[in-house]
């Protein structure tokens, strides 16, 4: 990162001393702009229907109320916007002695506060309504936390960046005290286009379980001649309608890049995000396929991170989507990001091996590095005997699964926290077992299904050992300029095949 000096710096450039600062001050109207709109409704209605009506704005009936309707409106007026600047008098924040700290509150005060060196990342959030005016809240992630730690809401778009990049310095150690950091360069690596995130969502396994329920209510419907059936599936839709349309928003206009920093995430049609994702931070990586997809090459990619818990359902799926669509050779870009060192020789063999591979009829031994389920125990999987498997590297323990709905899970070794051999009493017949892996929460959960004894009891104490050597020589994890050649030439090699 390039630093200056605060005063060189000059006007142009928000500094950021020990002192305490104060936050735009249209900010409380913005945080509070429902309040202000149902108090303008509830006195106004009235008024406003009559108005729609053409009739005359004051009910000659009530003259002897007006004049008291009007003085409470404005005297409840007036209080909403006097709390709004006290709040916004009395919320301030400072960044000084190793801290970020932010104070709230008139008459009940709190304040939040937030240690340099434990922030991981701080992601720069725009909902609608501050997005128009220019503002924007900054999140910080701090170490240990199961949710955010501080908000700070909210500052100009350009004074957020500026306080983003000078903690996140400081945190760093690269800047020190009254130092103003610039935001350090990026290089785009993956975008998504509208088109196919849209098409994504329509061609999803749950628009075909949606279909298919509609398709058997309206037979049942006609059958039984009951038109409450399709009545019911009104709020259904509706329900349907807002999931599908909360993943488009959130996932519209979405691109990632790497930087110093790590990988940086940008996503979002109404409310907007910026969000920087360490790689040492990240936890476990699953790669999935539905059916339809296939005939599109289409995957996508979801992550445990540490630090983020469970949050808000729709904010948590966003954040720990790491590609929500992408074809083949983003995945593989991805990848590379998230683990530079693949721990093989051929990781593009390897990662195409675990995403697309299927051992044949007949093999008594690994043909493309994956151990499978052993051909005695094909009557519990029928048709995922052959997918299910798992292939250990120097560096991760990769886990396939799913002949239909394809599944690559990844666990670098030093991630692995703990582990439970699991056998039911059919599995014990066919002399199978399942290895579960547990990493932080998250949508990723690591599950080696029906292995054979000898391979998961050998897996487990492997696995073992891997996690505790690696873990002691883990050292802190840097990002690479740029992905690792083996992987991304590949990858922009295979892309520009598929498009010729």
């Amino acid at each position: 990162m390039s630093l200056k000096g605060s005063q060189a710096a000059g006007s142009a450039v928000h500094t950021v001393d020990a002192g305490w600062h104060r936050v735009h001050p249209a900010s409380p109207f913005v945080r509070g702009w429902v309040g202000l709109v149902a108090v303008v409704y509830f006195f106004g209605r009235d008024a406003f229907e009559r108005m729609l009506q053409g009739r005359s704005l004051v009910d000659p009936h009530f003259n002897a109320r007006v004049p008291w309707l009007l003085a409470g409106g404005g005297a409840v007026l007036l209080l909403a916007v006097g709390g709004f600047l006290l709040s916004w008098y009395f919320y301030r924040y400072q960044v000084a002695e190793g801290y970020v700290r932010v104070n709230t509150g008139f008459l009940f005060k709190q304040q939040r506060q937030a240690r340099l060196d434990r922030v991981q990342a701080i992601d720069i959030v725009q909902p609608l309504l501050p997005r128009i005016l220019g503002l924007a809240e900054l999140k910080f992630d701090v170490a240990d936390a199961g949710r955010s730690a501080v908000r700070l809401s909210y500052l100009p778009l350009e004074q957020a960046k500026q306080l983003r990049a000078t903690i996140l310095a400081r945190a760093a150690g690269v800047a020190g005290a009254g130092d103003v950091a610039a935001a350090a360069p990026e290089q785009l690596v993956v975008s998504v286009p509208p088109s196919r995130l849209l098409g994504s969502l329509l061609l999803s396994e749950h628009t075909v379980g949606i279909v298919l329920g509609a398709a058997a209510s309206v037979a049942l419907s006609v059958y039984t001649d009951n038109d409450a059936i399709l009545l019911a599936l009104i709020p259904a839709f509706l329900g349907i309608g807002a999931a599908y349309w909360g993943s488009f928003n959130k996932g519209y206009n979405f691109s990632a890049a790497i930087s110093p920093d790590g990988i940086r995430f940008r996503y979002g049609l109404l409310d907007t995000r910026a969000q920087t994702l360490p790689p040492g931070r990240i936890q476990a990586v699953k790669v999935t396929q539905p059916p339809i997809w296939r005939i599109f090459g289409w995957y996508r990619i979801h992550v445990n991170v540490a630090g983020y818990g469970g949050g808000e359902r729709h904010e948590h799926a966003a954040r720990t989507t790491l590609l929500p669509v992408g074809r083949k050779a983003e995945v593989m870009r991805m990848l590379s990001l998230v683990l530079p060192d693949p721990g093989v020789d051929q990781p593009e063999r390897v990662f195409s091996a675990g995403l697309e591979g299927l051992a044949p009829r007949g093999l008594t031994g690994p043909l493309d590095g994956f151990v499978t389920t052993p051909r005695r125990a094909w009557l519990l999987a029928p048709l995922g005997w052959r997918r299910n498997g798992f292939l250990s590297t120097r560096t991760a323990l990769l886990l396939r699964s799913g002949r239909w709905w394809r599944a690559l899970v990844i666990v670098p070794h030093q991630r692995t926290q703990s582990m439970t051999l699991q056998q039911g009493p059919l599995a014990r017949l066919f002399g199978v077992a399942d290895l579960v892996l547990h990493t932080t929460a998250g949508p990723v959960s690591p599950r080696l299904f029906q292995s054979g004894v000898e391979q998961a009891v050998e897996l487990f104490d492997q696995q073992a050992a891997s996690a505790r050597e690696a873990r002691q020589h883990e050292s802190r994890e840097q990002l690479p300029a740029q992905p690792p050649p083996s992987i991304q030439q590949k990858s922009i090699q295979e892309e520009a095949h598929h498009h010729g």
